[in-house]
């Protein structure tokens, strides 16, 4: 039988997810420690003030000599020496989801939120409805809604909603990570290739989607994009109750009604009306997913309602970072040209006759492949002007697979949109201070820090 648990060490503490359970474990009473080699602020604070001693790298004394549970981060691999001390001393080890679901989701009724884009707005939506209706729910989000102010909490309510993400769970569980999370109800946004270093293509990523169905219990509930054509191939066997929202014809939540100005959206769901401070056809659909998972929980409308309309959105989603000399510098996190697409024309609605560059860094697993060298700039040139960023991590790819950013660029140059390619930060800082003018909106697409250039843009910009 194995032993009790009291001291665990988590290996990647600093990650979001991370750093959220180990505190949970703390608060319960566990001595907990860990390890990153990004221990830096806020989180290394954050986790200090909680208790946890946090060492910076990876080094077999980081772990204690008497621990009975290793909890393993899905960015550690083999070759990392304080990976390869857990193994060599034969230690107890979880992936961080298998924590989760042992600790914290057994018995509770979990809601998942899944899909390619979408999920963190999606989740924070659903748990900001939950809390306004005295729910009290647990949650664990991929990113921080400002209404929440932090990306998880845990307590004793029945309630538990999470981000569930389709990538891998650890070096030693290559199965998507939201399998684990015991869910009742299930969101399925929407379904497109990515995590091209894990799926070989959309089938992969499908068949992925098509297990996390299969264990939805009979009673269980799963909502899927009405007008996405792979969400419905993937429940085609679910032995749960199926609901389809969206603006086709035959949806069961069908949204109609919508109608878009500078400061949000209205849109009606059913036969209810609902205002939304965010903007874009995508915040429509990922409102009408919450909508309708709090009606099937028997939410009143009111607060439903009232919870939408004072949503303040999520960090790093379309989030204004400052204004300079007229000059808007705006973050999102979009990493993928349909999100890059969608951002676009959602800021065309709150922006209208404004000028918006687009600078993007080719930052995520898949956005470095040759995968989008088409896709990409068809989406970038909703941008009036355009500049991409050197490909992170090139030497990682082989030549064959990696994206030619100058080809990006060239492709959009011969729409007759401004188009450049500047490897460097300072680079595109340079470029950016003599081209942009009062009243232009600039935003950055990165799903990384991107060297700090938000507000290195904003310090530039301030010069005369």
């Amino acid at each position: 039988m194995p032993k009790p648990v009291h001291r665990i060490h988590f290996l990647g503490i600093c990650g979001t997810a991370m750093g959220s359970v180990a505190a949970a474990f703390r608060e319960l009473g566990f001595a907990v420690t860990g390890s990153d080699d990004n221990a830096y602020p806020p989180m290394s604070t954050f986790l200090e003030g909680k208790g946890i001693k946090v060492c910076s790298g990876f080094t077999p004394g980081n772990i204690p000599a008497e621990v009975d549970l290793v909890v393993v981060g899905n960015a550690l691999c083999r070759g990392n020496p304080e990976l390869e001390a857990v193994l060599d001393r034969k230690l107890p080890y979880r992936s961080l989801p298998e924590t989760l679901r042992d600790y914290f989701l057994q018995g509770k009724t979990n809601i998942v939120v899944t899909g390619t884009h979408g999920k963190t707005t999606t989740t924070s939506l659903i748990t900001w409805i939950f809390c306004q209706a005295a729910c009290a729910p647990g949650f664990l989000i991929g990113g921080i809604a400002r209404d929440l102010a932090r990306g998880a909490t845990f307590g004793n309510s029945n309630y538990f909603i999470l981000e569930g993400d389709e990538y891998d769970t650890a070096f030693f569980d290559k199965r998507s990570k939201f399998l684990h999370y015991l869910p009742e109800t299930v969101v399925i946004n929407n379904i497109e290739f990515d995590h091209a270093d894990i799926f070989a293509d959309l089938d992969e990523i499908k068949l992925s989607f098509r297990r996390l169905v299969n264990i939805v219990p009979g009673r269980g509930s799963i909502f899927i994009n009405a007008d996405d054509r792979n969400c419905a191939e993937v429940v085609t066997k679910s032995l749960s109750s199926v609901f389809t929202v969206g603006f086709r014809e035959g949806a069961t939540h069908r949204i109609t009604g919508v109608r878009y100005n500078s400061t949000g959206a209205e849109f009606v769901l059913g036969e209810q009306s609902f205002k939304l401070p965010l903007i874009g056809e995508f915040n429509v659909r990922n409102a009408a997913m919450a909508v309708s998972v709090a009606l099937a929980y028997r939410l009143p409308i009111e607060v439903i309602q009232d919870a939408l309309a004072r949503f303040a959105g999520v960090a790093r989603r379309q989030e204004l970072r400052g204004e300079v000399n007229g000059i808007k510098v705006i973050d999102d996190f979009a990493h993928h040209p349909t999100a890059i697409r969608e951002t676009l024309f959602a800021l065309r609605h709150r922006y209208p006759g404004h000028r918006i560059w687009a600078i993007f860094e080719p930052r995520s697993n898949t956005t470095r492949r040759a995968i989008f060298q088409t896709a990409l700039p068809e989406a970038l040139k909703l941008a009036d002007g355009v500049i991409l960023a050197r490909v992170a991590r090139v030497d990682q790819l082989p030549r064959e697979d990696r994206l030619d950013p100058e080809r990006v660029i060239q492709t959009i140059q011969a729409w007759g949109i401004p188009a450049f390619y500047e490897p460097e930060v300072e680079d595109i800082l340079h470029r950016v201070k003599p081209l942009a003018r009062p009243g232009d909106v600039i935003v950055v697409f990165s799903n990384g820090g991107f060297e700090g250039i938000h507000q290195r843009l904003l310090t530039e910009l301030a010069v005369a």
